[in-house]
């Protein structure tokens, strides 16, 4: 499967699960497969549901600063990748 950068983690709130993503390259949307790799995280999770300013949006664009439930810790500076499927 190929993968394309679109950008990294700013912020990663614990209790609620939820990673602050900066959107740098491409768009992201509801049903996508993102790919969370920093030194200490290598883990997949799919986009269930994302929000900018407590909205809830199905597509974000470059540029953009969204917030997206995750299902596994990630840190701040990771990298976020999209799943390309073939």
């Amino acid at each position: 499967m190929e993968e394309e950068k679109i950008g990294f983690v700013s912020n990663y709130f614990s209790k609620i699960s939820v990673a602050a993503v900066e959107i740098t390259d491409g768009t992201v949307s509801v049903g996508d497969t993102l790919h969370f790799l920093g030194h200490t995280t290598d883990c997949e999770s799919r986009v269930n549901s994302m929000q900018i300013e407590h909205k809830s949006v199905t597509k974000v664009n470059k540029g953009d600063s969204v917030g997206i439930k995750v299902s596994e810790k990630v840190r701040e500076n990771d990298k976020v990748y999209k799943i390309v499927p073939d």
